[in-house]
């Protein structure tokens, strides 16, 4: 299902942390966000800190309403898009099987804690022995193309633009997530969360995407395209499996309520050779997209 969402629909699902740290701000000061917009509010806010913190502070207040002025511009002309599959899932050892498309996938090397088992997503699905389907959700989510391009001359309305767009995707995704759960696969049909509970992931299931540290192989996004047709929401794929538009997302969503993150974390030269087999590359081939991950 493909979704089209105005930029100011989307604008409150954004996440500012993550904003304000690709322009060099710590948390405290992506707080402004959350602050009502009137002078007294804000300058209520700027007393909390520090006199030393306080032009920092008036950066990031700055740098929200310069952020916001931008939203507004891009809202007249571009609109965000995301499109996503519910797909009959099933595991076979560490492999997902989604739609019969076969999703090789990696096992945790390194635990969170010290009991409890070394995971891997597949482990959050339906055996295939069982005779019963699951589900699993495949997704992306893409800004329009023509954003990339604005403002090349003006370096910091062209960063500013950047930064925005990479926002949007994620809060594009988080609002769709929103009603798969909801609605469209229905699994938590009374979920009642505010956004500031959503950003801070008190849902049922995950959204692991691709490139994440469950699942680090960018060349999954082949295999996603041909579950997605991600060209049908202007995205395509280079030949190393990155996406373009650069602010895009996408990978699978899961709602078994046992499901959690996980980092994979460094493999061993025996796990890199069966895991290329279970992708049908070679070697070599493998390594490449998995060189933060070998030992």
């Amino acid at each position: 299902m493909i979704q089209q969402h105005k930029i100011h629909d989307v604008v409150p699902y954004i996440n500012w942390i993550y904003f304000f740290h690709a322009w060099g701000f710590q948390p405290r000061f992506a707080a402004i966000a959350n602050i009502h917009g009137c002078d007294s509010c804000r300058a209520s806010w700027l007393t909390t800190f520090p006199e030393e913190d306080r032009p920092k502070a008036s950066e990031a207040m700055q740098l929200l309403k310069e952020a916001n002025r931008m939203l507004d511009l891009l809202d007249r002309d571009y609109e965000v898009k995301t499109i996503f599959k519910l797909c009959k899932a099933n595991s076979n050892g560490d492999n997902l099987i989604l739609d019969g498309i076969t999703f090789p996938l990696l096992r945790q090397q390194v635990k969170k804690r010290e009991s409890g088992p070394f995971l891997c997503l597949s482990d959050f699905v339906r055996p295939l022995s069982s005779g019963i389907s699951d589900t699993i959700g495949a997704f992306a989510s893409s800004i329009d193309a023509d954003m990339q391009g604005l403002y090349e001359q003006d370096p910091y309305k062209h960063l500013l633009v950047q930064t925005l767009s990479d926002r949007l995707a994620e809060a594009a995704t988080e609002k769709m997530h929103e009603y798969v759960r909801k609605e469209a696969w229905g699994y938590a049909k009374d979920e009642n969360l505010s956004i500031p509970e959503l950003l801070v992931e008190n849902y049922q299931g995950i959204r692991p995407a691709v490139g994440y540290p469950s699942l680090p192989d960018q060349s999954i996004n082949f295999l996603l395209d041909e579950l997605l047709d991600m060209k049908q929401i202007g995205i395509t794929l280079t030949g190393n499996g990155a996406m373009y538009p650069h602010a895009s997302v996408c990978g699978l969503m899961f709602a078994h309520p046992a499901s959690e993150y996980f980092s994979v974390g460094k493999i061993g030269e025996d796990q890199l050779i069966d895991y290329a087999a279970r992708r049908n590359k070679s070697v070599e081939e493998v390594r490449k997209f998995l060189a933060a991950n070998l030992q």
